[in-house]
């Protein structure tokens, strides 16, 4: 019976079909009558319900947070976010593009000119119904010269945005790119309501499956359902309330003692422990995300490239991978570009880099050095466990004469006082859909949020050309040439890609889980309801 009720519950979240289920009811012995019964049950239990009110906590935020989408930065901001405004495109709880507020898009030929036609009648919370102005100028409020959107790098290519009558909205670009209708799905370009010449932002005002109330940032958001919501069968609670608890144990404890309903970022030091509560649920996806320790490229010693190379091979990933992520997840090899990319880097294409002291110690005799003492900056802000992969990193360095000097950084203010700012710092990126906007956020040269300050020239011709070819071999071709670039000169190391590892009370229903995010693609909050 227990292998029963597990097939059920996967029936339950839409990871199999009824029929599947019923076959396999049936191969372990169960009755047709029985097995279409406890389906019937399964999918009763399925069917989303309106009402209560949703709170998560997660393992981000800061004080410094705004509202404005052109500076979300982490899983708190994008959470909230999601919850108050749509995108032109989105990425399914299934993993396929669909249209958003766009009801069908179109290219020319050569992907150089995009057309999007809009839905009609959506309304912005505030009673303005959005059209082709309120598109462009939200696209827009990422271009200009002052922006300081991460978005700006990936609407380079963008030279001209128009509307053409309401519904319809025209992109030219400076060559061609087959991956332009992910790019508009990008989390930063959120559509908002056109206002004096730019965008309205400071009110969360957009128009999606909540209303904000009140917002505390790095503390507190509380939402409330919008009763005009267009999308149907979505935002199914009455309203929600968004907590950022940094401490894991903190965050921990407010889960199991029903202080909220779900949280990010599950210490997986404590895991197994937590799956034995019966009214708790782990969960587990895998997308892009992954640690990065970045280092800065202008800055003595990082900017020899013999002396990367040394911090690289001086790293025992296998360990680390076991140590901090219980094995959720899987080996780096300082590029982002992970296995759930499509033109991602075979062993074959590129080998899998290992722990070396004895090659790290040549590395440094070529940077004219016989020893090595650095600092590096980390705090669990950057992910769960960073301080303590920081400190495995010291003692798998000190064998290749390296010395790390490990500085324990504060929480808070984490991502504007330290990373990017300090030499030399533990990072995390959630990654991204498609290789060339991963690609294009962190490793271009122009892009702001390089965290490395790195730049080759050849590198960002083969990320402006891959992104116009229309050939598949040669695409992957460019793509894995940028790999081998950045895992070979690049100023970061990436020594692991990990699993998302969240957790809710059994009360919180879900169908398929989104991969692209944490929490099922940080939109729980328009896609959950309570049993």
């Amino acid at each position: 019976m227990k292998k029963l009720d597990y097939y059920a519950k996967l029936l339950e979240l839409g990871r199999i079909s009824r029929r599947e289920f019923i076959g396999r009811a049936v191969a372990f012995g169960a009755t047709t009558a029985l097995a279409t019964t406890m389906a019937g049950k399964a999918l009763r239990a399925a069917t989303p319900k309106r009402g209560g009110t949703l709170r998560v906590a997660l393992g981000e935020g800061s004080t410094t947070d705004s509202l404005d989408p052109a500076t979300y930065g982490t899983n708190y901001t994008l959470f909230v976010g999601y919850g108050l405004h749509n995108y032109l495109t989105e990425v399914s709880n299934t993993g396929e593009l669909a249209p958003e507020l766009c009801e069908s898009w179109d290219a020319s030929d050569d992907a150089v000119t995009w057309t999007f036609k809009l839905r009609k009648g959506i309304e912005f919370h505030n009673g303005k119904t959005m059209d082709a102005a309120d598109v462009v100028a939200s696209f827009n409020h990422h271009r200009g010269e002052d922006t300081i959107s991460p978005a700006k790098v990936i609407l380079d290519p963008v030279v001209e945005i128009k509307a053409d009558g309401k519904n319809t909205v025209v992109f030219s670009l400076r060559e061609g790119n087959a991956d332009f209708p992910y790019i508009v799905s990008d989390y930063h370009i959120a559509i908002l309501p056109a206002k004096d010449g730019g965008v309205e932002w400071e009110s969360g005002t957009g128009t999606g499956g909540y209303i904000l109330e009140s917002y505390e940032p790095g503390v507190l958001a509380r939402l409330k359902r919008n009763p005009n919501y267009w999308k149907e069968g979505r935002a199914h609670f009455d309203g929600a309330e968004v907590l950022a608890i940094i401490d894991p144990a903190a965050r921990t404890n407010a889960l199991t003692t029903n202080e909220v309903d779900a949280i990010s970022r599950v210490e997986l030091k404590t895991a197994d422990r937590l799956a034995l509560n019966p009214d708790i649920r782990l969960e587990e996806t895998s997308g892009g995300a992954h640690y990065t320790v970045p280092m800065r490229t202008d800055t003595p010693p990082f900017d020899d490239n013999h002396v990367r190379m040394a911090l690289k091979l001086a790293l025992d990933r296998e360990k680390m991978l076991q140590t901090i992520l219980r094995g959720h997840g899987s080996v780096g090899n300082d590029h982002p570009i992970g296995l759930a990319y499509r033109y991602h880097a075979t062993e074959d294409e590129l080998p899998q880099r290992v722990y070396d002291p004895d090659k790290a110690r040549w590395h440094l005799k070529q940077a004219g050095l016989s020893s090595l003492k650095v600092d590096l900056s980390a705090a669990d802000a950057a992910f769960n466990g960073a301080v303590d992969a920081a400190v495995i990193y010291k003692e798998h360095a000190r064998e290749a004469g390296i010395e790390i000097n490990v500085i324990r950084e504060p929480n808070d203010g984490y991502w504007e006082s330290i990373w990017m700012k300090k030499p030399w710092c533990m990072s995390y990126w959630d990654g991204r859909l498609t290789e060339d906007m991963m690609l294009s956020t962190v490793y271009a040269g122009t892009a702001p949020w390089n965290e490395s300050f790195w730049k080759h020239p050849r590198f960002d011709e083969l990320l402006v050309a891959a992104r116009a070819e229309l050939d598949d071999a040669k695409r992957r071709e460019m793509y894995v040439e940028m790999q081998r670039i950045v895992s070979n000169e690049g100023g970061g190391i990436t020594p692991m890609f990990n699993s998302y590892v969240f957790a809710m009370r059994t009360n919180v229903q879900h169908g398929p889980m989104a991969a692209n995010w944490t929490l099922d693609g940080n939109k729980g909050m328009e896609r959950w309801w309570f049993a």
